[in-house]
């Protein structure tokens, strides 16, 4: 596996790559998030560690132009900054994980591993959709009507996790898990804030609701 490892504090660099070369990755340390964007967008990573708070370019910033370059390598945010908020924060942004400082090299590993045995998105299915509702997966794209519409990350992949179990109701608690990686209630109402601004995008424009409440239990979308 090659890792790009994003981390300015030298003692903290040389921890993490000597861990990684010890178990037999390549490796590749940058302590600039301008000079990394660079050599991430060039692609060949497997994984990506990026320190927070970086020089140059903030690591939030720095993972959010990768996904909007359509960079897709998993990424896990390094950071002393261990609120719920600054993680969902984290996540938003396109990070898939986040990690406290100071951590175990042990947890880092499993983490970085646990990312990149995710499957890819099959070959077979590059597109969902809900009525007149399309997700294109390849081209990061969802039309409604034919009409465009502009998502952010987060809202993206709430919808696509939405449109994958169409017609069956999510609880909060399985959106917290599988679109924020939220495996507990941290008693925020990010999901009813995202909720909100998607259907503010898919839904209001438009003559028919696809996206339901379904009182005391979830949301569900149908088409």
């Amino acid at each position: 596996m090659r890792i790009l490892v994003i981390e300015d504090d030298q003692t903290t660099a040389d921890f993490i790559s000597r861990g990684f070369a010890e178990e037999g990755h390549v490796v590749d340390v940058l302590d600039n998030g301008q000079a990394a964007m660079g050599q991430a967008l060039s692609g060949g990573y497997d994984a990506l560690v990026v320190d927070r708070m970086l020089p140059g370019l903030d690591g939030l910033s720095l993972v959010k132009a990768l996904r909007a370059a359509k960079v897709s390598t998993p990424a896990i945010f390094l950071t002393s900054v261990g609120g719920v908020e600054d993680r969902i924060e984290g996540l938003e942004s396109g990070g898939d994980d986040y990690l406290v400082k100071p951590f175990s090299f042990g947890e880092l590993s499993a983490r970085v591993a646990a990312l990149t045995r995710r499957p890819p998105l099959t070959a077979e299915k590059t597109t969902l959709s809900a009525g007149d509702l399309q997700m294109d997966l390849a081209k990061r794209e969802v039309r409604r009507n034919g009409e465009v519409i502009d998502l952010l990350p987060r809202e993206f992949g709430l919808l696509e996790y939405l449109l994958r179990t169409k017609g069956r109701v999510q609880t909060k608690t399985m959106l917290l898990e599988n679109v924020w990686n939220i495996h507990f209630d941290p008693g925020t109402n990010v999901v009813e804030t995202h909720i909100s601004r998607l259907r503010a995008k898919v839904d209001k424009p438009f003559e028919r609701d696809l996206i339901h409440t379904v009182r005391g239990a979830g949301y569900r979308i149908e088409g």
